[in-house]
């Protein structure tokens, strides 16, 4: 992994960890035990930072949506529920979430590119309720869009709320979403 990667591995990682105002470059540079001046030869600002923090999870989310275009729409509901499983196994909250709490204080960029993935995250869930409900896979009431944020901020809440209570109150939930869209055979 080059430098740029890890720097950006660990500014993912603060930023779960802390929120985005409550880490600095110091912070990364010493996790890393590199120098600042080595950080701000990638990235001039913590803005840029943040950016190429977002861009590399749209990055991912890119690639499983062309890996699983293919297949029927359960599995890809269940390659998204597992991008929250994974967070979960590190013991980690969602970027967005994590991102979202500072929406008024970070770099109007970095809002943006946030909004922007957020909104790829929703249109590709929709997509899947509404190929689930056309191929008659999944059921449920009123639109896919609100469906699928409904299924989306439960799955954000979840992460949240079940490091507070039960830890199998996570997959439960997730469980739970499965079991109400399927239709019953």
């Amino acid at each position: 992994m080059s430098t740029k990667d890890h720097i950006i591995q660990v500014g993912d990682q603060l930023i779960r960890e802390k929120g985005f105002n409550a880490f600095s470059f110091y912070d990364i540079s010493k996790k890393l035990k590199i120098k600042n001046a080595s950080i701000h030869y990638y990235f001039q600002t913590k803005t840029d930072l943040g950016v190429s923090i977002v861009d590399d999870h749209r990055k991912k989310l890119h690639a499983l949506i062309k890996v699983t275009s293919v297949k029927n729409p359960l599995i890809k509901l269940n390659a998204f529920l597992a991008i929250y499983s994974r967070i979960k196994s590190e013991d980690k909250v969602c970027l967005v979430g994590s991102l979202a709490t500072d929406l008024k204080t970070v770099d109007a960029r970095i809002a943006e590119n946030l909004s922007a993935f957020a909104n790829e995250i929703l249109a590709w869930v929709t997509s899947i309720l509404e190929e689930g409900k056309q191929k008659q896979v999944f059921t449920f009431q009123g639109t896919a869009r609100i469906k699928a944020m409904m299924i989306i901020t439960n799955m954000l809440a979840a992460l949240q709320l079940s490091r507070l209570t039960n830890e199998a109150d996570f997959y439960s939930i997730q469980k739970a979403i499965v079991k109400e869209l399927k239709i019953k055979r």
